[in-house]
């Protein structure tokens, strides 16, 4: 921003990082990974304890559990940053300090919320963590640029608490850390504060009170577990979300470099074009796929159609300077790449660069985000659904009522979320039919594909779930980092998740005239027709292997037995249990 003004006046400058970016954590990111990582061990366990282990809530038997839990989460966090992914080089003791204390302060203030708000206390804690949170954190982007609520946020929400400990860990020797603490130290003494107050009310008003009763008895749908296997169904649940979110995104962003990013280079002729690329590949091996052309023309319809990131056309009698073609829409991670290269190399050659940007961000838009968050309101919609009524109200997913509620669903939620980013937030500008039609289609076979694993597992569907459509599919959307920037796996799953085809989808609906809608929706179709195939063998199988589990015992010799009726009579007057009632 302010070097077109300091150029224009003719001053010369220079640019000084006083704290540049590691190149184990070059884009970093690995704060903000960690950061949501110790958010979500923070308050994630406390819903699920809740609603099938809600007695280890009490106070007395909370404490050493969460003491115990914030060890162990803040030793993965760091593994996994540290160790494994190598994004994080030294600090351990500091690194599992924080932790420990952001995973205590944020589960004390959780168990007060559940204390307050029941079940709905998730939304609470993913209001106050997550939702607001994250963007006050400073952490994916500068609060100074977001709406003034967000500055303020910032000093005292728990994300921008441990994301700035963790920051000035990192970079700056702990300079500023102190105050920080000071925030999370005080929200585990309210949060514990308040919830031994609630709990010696509750016991004064009612002193045979001893807490809610569970509502769900087996994470995995079937019949009810025993104590070891839900007390380790309990830990494993979030920690497998923990170690996947954090493995994944941190791993696909943290170290950020283009490889083989498609870019054409446009000469008078063809033998000119080559000689250009040969010259660039001697500096630039392996960063950039040059191809070179001849036609300027044919190469602004290639960067159109997101074939290529960019064209770099080399100045011609009819264009004394170089030109950059970019696609801005396409992605403004790489449009940034190849902008600051090529600039670089036009002004190593001694030549002026003129840009071309054949799609420019809205205005609305400025940093093309909005594509990727309405994609991923419709893959969250099209998730939630399934999650919350197979457990909360399992007669809407009965196999005769699953395609009718899901389809309305997906058709209102696919309205709602057009009405949140339009109306609401102003940050579309019409297109109501197209988005709202292929939104529909995306919550629908999200929805679909979900109802799989929640037949199969239960409520531990989350993990695969969110693992593919979520922790994969955000890097492989290309929607946060390019694609061309990522481990080359990603490149792939571009091509195949759900969250690529709905990013793609949006993106091309707002800037691109929907040229590529019917293509994603292809990739929709797919996914949702495979999935209602699995779903229709599943519930025809399931029930029959239920009844063969569940056939009373043969009966002792010397009983007569005319039928399989008599036998459970047999069985049910012997045991002094109604027939029937296991069943």
């Amino acid at each position: 921003m302010l070097a077109p003004a300091l150029i224009g006046q003719g001053l010369e400058f220079t640019a000084e990082d006083l704290a540049p970016l590691p190149s184990n954590d070059s884009a970093g990111l690995a704060a903000m990974f960690m950061m949501n990582a110790l958010m979500l061990a923070g308050y994630m366990p406390l819903s699920l304890m809740l609603s099938s282990a809600p007695h280890l809530l009490r106070l007395r038997r909370f404490l050493p559990l969460l003491a115990g839990w914030s060890a162990l989460t803040s030793f993965l966090v760091w593994f996994v940053a540290g160790p494994l992914l190598g994004a994080v080089h030294g600090h351990t003791v500091e690194i599992l300090g924080l932790g420990f204390l952001t995973v205590a302060a944020v589960g004390l203030v959780q168990l007060f919320f559940t204390r307050i708000f029941g079940p709905m206390a998730v939304l609470v804690g993913m209001l106050f963590v997550m939702v607001l949170g994250v963007p006050a954190s400073n952490l994916g982007m500068s609060v100074h640029t977001l709406p003034s609520l967000y500055p303020w946020l910032h000093g005292f929400l728990p994300a921008p608490a441990i994301g700035e400990a963790l920051r000035s860990v990192l970079y700056f020797g702990g300079n500023g850390i102190g105050g920080h603490v000071v925030v999370l130290l005080i929200g585990a003494a309210a949060g514990l504060g308040l919830t031994a107050l609630l709990d010696i009310v509750k016991r004064r008003r009612d002193p045979a009170y001893t807490g809610p009763e569970p509502t769900i008895f087996s994470l995995t749908g079937g019949r009810p577990a025993r104590k070891p296997v839900l007390y380790t169904t309990l830990a494993f649940f979030p920690l497998a979300m923990l170690v996947l979110m954090l493995s994944t995104m941190l791993g696909a962003m943290y170290q950020p470099a283009p490889k083989d990013m498609p870019v054409a280079i446009v000469g008078a002729n063809t033998e000119q074009a080559r000689m250009m690329v040969t010259g660039l590949e001697q500096n630039m091996a392996g960063l950039f796929d040059l191809r070179a052309l001849d036609d300027a023309e044919a190469a602004r319809e290639q960067v159109r159609e997101r074939e290529i990131v960019a064209a770099y056309v080399l100045p011609s009698a009819a264009s004394p300077n170089a030109t950059l073609i970019t696609n801005g829409a396409a992605g403004m991670s790489q449009q940034q790449v190849v902008v600051r290269v090529f600039g670089q190399v036009a002004a190593g050659s001694q030549m002026t660069l003129d840009s071309e940007d054949l799609a420019p961000l809205d205005a609305r838009d400025t940093t093309g985000t909005v594509s990727l968050y309405l994609a991923m309101g419709w893959i969250m919609s099209g998730f939630m659904i399934v999650v919350v009524a197979a457990n909360a109200f399992p007669p809407a997913m009965r196999p005769r009522n699953l395609i009718p509620v899901v389809a309305g669903w997906a058709v209102f939620m696919s309205m709602w979320l057009w009405v949140i980013a339009d109306p609401i937030v102003g940050a579309v500008d019409g297109h109501f039919l197209p988005l709202v039609g292929a939104g529909g289609v995306a919550i629908f076979c999200t929805a679909v594909f979900t109802t799989v694993f929640v037949r199969l597992i239960g409520l531990l569907a989350v993990i695969p779930v969110i693992g593919v459509l979520m922790f994969l599919g955000v890097p492989a959307s290309g929607g946060a980092m390019s694609i061309y920037m990522e481990p080359e796996i990603f490149r792939f799953l571009h091509e195949v998740l759900p969250m690529p085809a709905a990013l793609e989808t949006v993106r091309s609906i707002l800037y691109f005239g929907g040229d590529a809608v019917g293509e994603h929706l292809v990739t929709f179709l797919i996914w949702g027709a495979v999935s209602l195939v699995l779903v229709l063998v599943v519930d025809r199988l399931r029930p029959v292997l239920e009844i063969e589990e569940m056939r009373p015992p043969t009966p002792a010799a010397g009983v007569e037995v005319s039928d399989e009726a008599s036998v459970a009579e047999e069985a049910g007057a012997e045991s002094g249990r109604p027939v029937g009632a296991s069943v």
